[in-house]
């Protein structure tokens, strides 16, 4: 299984790939998780995920939080 995390305009994610498929959480400071319901499609690869996440969420993007970063991997 393949972890990274990442600040997506401002929210800390977390975003695992298991076999075949992605999924996406926040995780809390105790290490419970939550579903973002962010749907990535399966064809995404790694090098594609910054770019699609940013896309997919530009509604998010404020003037303190103008980017998603990649912020490391698991």
């Amino acid at each position: 299984m393949e972890r990274y995390k990442y600040n997506i305009f401002g929210r800390e994610v977390l975003v695992e790939r298991s076999k075949n498929h992605w999924k996406t959480f926040y995780q809390s400071s105790e290490g419970k998780r939550r579903d973002t319901e962010i749907f990535v499609p399966p064809e995404i690869t790694e090098g594609e995920l910054t770019q699609y996440l940013s896309d997919l969420c530009h509604e998010w993007a404020t003037e303190r939080h103008p980017f998603v970063v990649r912020l490391g991997k698991k």
